[in-house]
């Protein structure tokens, strides 16, 4: 559950906190006010596009925060786990977007990426606005929403996973009777790079060692100079530093039952002494395995200035180069026996195509009871939404040869009123009736109950008087065991909030501001007489609020 959101700088807002609440949270105010600025500010925590327009003038960078509530998400914080990041129960969330085009990203603190923030935020929250309706107006879009409405997810993934490998060998069948036509060009060309890449008798990770024995190769007089020279310091010469230091030993550890206090310092010069002489017997190890050798040198120069060549020829890396050299050798076993390989492609094929459709009759047995149930649900949905009297449908035809999404194609047909034979929805569904029917569907959708957060932005726009009411209702019952955040013009709707907020907008000093109020008591019931009759309240319309309120809270 989102509890809190904090904008500044963005557009017109220059700060803004604002704390929500679980059940019905409606957002109103007048035209231009800011609502909708709210709503693309949080859509940037979901990962939407950061856009340097939407910086406040006169300002280098624009930030978008919100804390969510984890304590009942365990599948979300182990997530958070996995990922290494602060797994609580709070999921802090923060963007940035500067003129500059360094944005930013945090969770719970840490620098992340898009790709990690948005399945995160999906699985919290989801926002309804004009793009979800629009939606319903694209054909192409409807056997989606159906899928992610009726759980037909598993079998779409193996049946997509059964249609690439169809698709990949109808591909490799494709390429083979390209590649007959200019067979034997191929073949040579192939068998060159082969021989090539099998004569460097390329090794995983040569280029580092090598680059690594040159370093030692180059400075090799140095080295053995060091250790040669630093053994002989040590250990090695007449009056070395160890001699030395044996002869010092010595004598302190003669005199100390003259002096007990000379017995610490000859022990602790006796272990440096020790230690000496390790440190010197490593020098002398390290100085004979030196290697002085003009003729390796070159012979590493030569096998690097080989490798480069064919870096630049074939791939960037050794890695890269051994891949590449496996697909040819793979491309010229099939090139030199195409009629046997083009055989076994054309079985596999046959086999595959057997899998898909078995994975493809499975899928539209499953559309088939999807598409069913939604149909159901969906018609008792618009009862509560002054629609009783719609029919819906959603009909599966089935395709000449198997698609990326299944046999058939799906699309939403509507019958608004009693005694006319269903049409395609994107041909005659009002504005209003695309509205009540998304929330229809949202409200009917068995993965609707999994996101605790459900935003909808102005999702009554185009409706009115019973069929707001009935908007309003079913907004309230969506809400119940999450939290619903809602933008609405119409104060039959605003009725039935839990917790309403008023956008104001101000000028200050020439500029424009947008702050966040929330309304309790007199004020509350003044912002719905003003939607009930605008700019000038008047005691019929503060009646009328009062009205309203009454009649939909509690008790």
């Amino acid at each position: 559950m989102l509890t809190d959101l904090i904008i500044r700088n963005f557009a017109i807002i220059d700060h803004l906190h604002v704390s929500f609440r679980a059940g019905f949270n409606v957002l109103t105010g007048e035209t231009g006010a800011g609502k909708s600025i709210i709503i693309d500010a949080f859509g940037l925590l979901l990962g939407d596009r950061a856009r340097p327009d939407l910086i406040r003038t006169g300002e280098d960078e624009a930030t978008v925060e919100a804390l969510f509530d984890l304590s009942t998400a365990a599948a979300l914080r182990q997530e958070l786990a996995e990922a290494g990041l602060d797994s609580g129960d709070e999921l802090l969330v923060r963007r940035i977007v500067s003129r500059s085009g360094k944005n930013k990203v945090f969770i719970n603190g840490s620098l992340a990426t898009l790709a990690q923030l948005q399945p995160l935020t999906a699985g919290l929250t989801v926002i309804y606005g004009q793009h979800a309706q629009q939606g319903l107006q694209r054909p192409d879009l409807h056997l989606e929403l159906l899928d992610g409405m009726t759980k037909a997810g598993p079998l779409l993934a193996t049946y997509r996973e059964c249609y690439d490998e169809a698709r990949q060998l109808e591909e490799r069948l494709q390429r083979l009777d390209e590649a007959e036509r200019e067979r034997q060009n191929r073949l040579d060309y192939l068998g060159f790079q082969s021989c090539e890449l099998a004569e460097a008798n390329l090794q995983a990770g040569e280029d580092d060692e090598l680059e690594a024995e040159r370093l030692l190769l180059l400075h090799a007089e140095r080295l053995a100079a060091a250790t040669g020279g630093g053994y002989g310091t040590l250990y090695g010469e007449d009056g070395a530093v160890c001699e030395q230091l044996e002869a010092l030993a010595a004598s302190l550890e003669s005199l100390t039952n003259v002096d007990p206090a000379l017995a610490p310092l000859a022990e602790t010069l006796r272990s440096s002494l020790y230690a000496l002489e390790d440190v010197a017997l490593q020098l002398r190890d390290h100085a004979q395995r030196v290697s002085f050798e003009p003729g390796r040198q070159n012979e590493v120069e030569e096998r690097l200035a080989r490798l480069a060549s064919l870096k630049r020829k074939y791939a960037p890396t050794i890695d890269e180069m051994l891949d590449l050299r496996q697909h040819i050798d793979q491309e010229l076993a099939e090139l030199s026996d195409l009629d046997a390989t083009r055989d076994g492609l054309s079985k596999a094929l046959g086999s595959a195509r057997e899998r898909l459709q078995r994975a493809g009759l499975s899928l539209s047995e499953q559309r088939r009871q999807g598409a069913a149930l939604l149909q159901q649900r969906v018609e008792s949905e618009l009862t509560g939404l002054a629609m009783g009297r719609a029919r819906f449908e959603v009909r599966l035809t089935p395709l000449a040869e198997a698609g990326p999404r299944g046999l058939e194609k799906g699309e939403f047909y509507l019958s608004p009123n009693p005694g006319e034979e269903p049409k395609p929805l994107v041909r005659i569904a009002s504005g209003g009736e695309l509205s009540r029917i998304m929330l229809a569907l949202k409200s009917a959708a068995p993965e609707a109950g999994g996101i605790p957060t459900l935003v909808f932005d102005e999702v009554d726009a185009g409706i009115g008087g019973e069929a707001a009411t009935a908007v309003g209702e079913k907004l309230k019952g969506v809400a119940c065991g999450r939290q619903v955040i809602c933008i609405t013009h119409l104060p039959q709707v605003a009725a039935f909030a839990d917790v309403h907020y008023r956008v104001e907008k101000q000028e200050r000093d020439g500029r424009t501001f947008t702050d966040l109020v929330r309304l309790d008591g007199e004020e509350r019931t003044r912002e719905m007489a003003r939607m009930l009759g605008g700019s000038k309240v008047t005691a019929r319309t503060l009646e009328h609020a009062r009205e309203l309120i009454g009649v939909t809270s509690p008790g």
